[in-house]
């Protein structure tokens, strides 16, 4: 288990947190102005125009600014994160089903499909006796059991709220709205959650031979 580990990864292996984000929300922001300026690019790049309307420009520039983001990360930070590794499969894979059909529904179903994925994934690892969210953030800090099965719990549910959330936005308001809310709405909720999870940290947090 990941509590178990007796040495601390050297400070050079540790993820840079303020890099972490800029290569998690560069993509986001990309995808946010593409949509908005969707008719712009397609005057000044025709290209871009047989992508479609300003969302699948959109679509297409962050699928490109994913591909780029992991490719950063894996030369930068030398690795290649799961999660977003993860998300950007479905990335690719939703936003080329949403360009190809010329239907926005799959590129606004992906973070539904993305956070049921990880919150099914971790909640059920908790089924079976296992936080699976140490094996990710193991790098980061080091909890005891007890505190990782908070913890997964936790962000398990949260998961499964944004999925809940995501739905509720995407089907009862405009696409400008939606895009609107997945950069500048889920973003911040998600950083409020996880400074909400540091008292839990701290209380749980075990000290690692060196």
């Amino acid at each position: 288990m990941a509590e178990e580990s007796e040495t601390r990864l050297p400070e050079a292996h540790k993820e840079n947190a303020g890099l972490k984000l800029v290569l998690e929300l560069g993509p986001l922001l990309v995808f946010f102005l593409g949509n908005s300026y969707g008719e712009r690019l397609a005057k000044w790049f025709p290209a871009l125009a047989e992508l479609g309307g300003p969302l699948f420009i959109a679509t297409g520039l962050f699928m490109a600014a994913t591909i780029i983001s992991l490719v950063a990360s894996k030369i930068i930070v030398g690795k290649l994160p799961l999660m977003p590794l993860v998300s950007g499969v479905v990335v690719l894979a939703f936003g080329g089903l949403s360009i190809w059909l010329q239907n926005e529904m799959f590129i606004k179903m992906k973070p539904t499909i993305i956070n049921t994925l990880f919150g099914g994934v971790l909640l059920g690892g908790l089924l079976f006796g296992r936080s699976l969210l140490g094996y990710v953030f193991n790098s980061a800090f080091q909890l005891d059991q007890e505190g990782w099965n908070k913890l997964t719990l936790r962000w398990g549910l949260f998961f499964i709220f944004l999925a809940i959330l995501n739905e509720v936005v995407w089907r009862n308001f405009s696409t400008d709205a939606w895009v609107t809310f997945k950069v500048w709405g889920t973003m911040p909720i998600t950083i409020l959650f996880t400074l909400s999870q540091m008292p839990l940290i701290m209380k749980h947090s075990v000290e690692v031979k060196e």
